[in-house]
């Protein structure tokens, strides 16, 4: 498992399994912008069963680690290319968390498709805006609910 370090403290990134599901959800649940409720999520499918069935099946969810405590994840839908998740839990925000753990995540989908997507709440004072515009996403569209859609291609070589 390789140590990365950010500029303010040492972590780990590794594959999230069946065992990280309560981590997962922990960290999903203690934002502050994009915030869902575990019955929030429920209601949307997202339960520890449907969890631990997508993690176990293929590689989907990568976590951060700092002394042993989960504090950032992503998540992607590797056949619809869609990357899902990146959270981070808000004490840790802004020390490279969440570029190290969206790194793989692309990684694994530009590895299957061309161009991957996401979709995010579209208002300019959410942080998750400018992450994606910094790592090089770019806004295509506009969707309901104040939504709005990322795309990013596979950078030639």
């Amino acid at each position: 498992m390789p140590v990365l370090e950010s500029t303010a403290m040492p972590f780990t990134v590794r594959r999230a399994v069946a065992a990280d599901v309560e981590a997962l959800f922990d960290i999903r649940t203690s934002v502050t912008q994009n915030h869902l409720s575990r019955e929030q999520l429920a209601q949307r499918g997202i339960d520890a069963e449907a969890l631990a069935a997508a993690v176990s099946s293929a590689p989907c969810a990568w976590l951060a680690e700092v002394e042993g405590q989960a504090v950032a994840f992503s998540m992607i839908d590797l056949d619809d290319a869609c990357l899902f998740a990146v959270f981070v839990r808000p004490a840790f925000e802004g020390q490279g968390l969440g570029t190290a753990v969206l790194q793989p995540a692309e990684q694994a989908l530009f590895a299957q498709h061309a161009r991957i997507w996401l979709s995010t709440d579209g208002r300019e004072r959410v942080r998750a805006n400018g992450f994606y515009r910094r790592h090089g996403w770019v806004q295509v569209a506009d969707l309901e609910d104040g939504d709005v859609r990322y795309e990013k291609a596979r950078s030639r070589r």
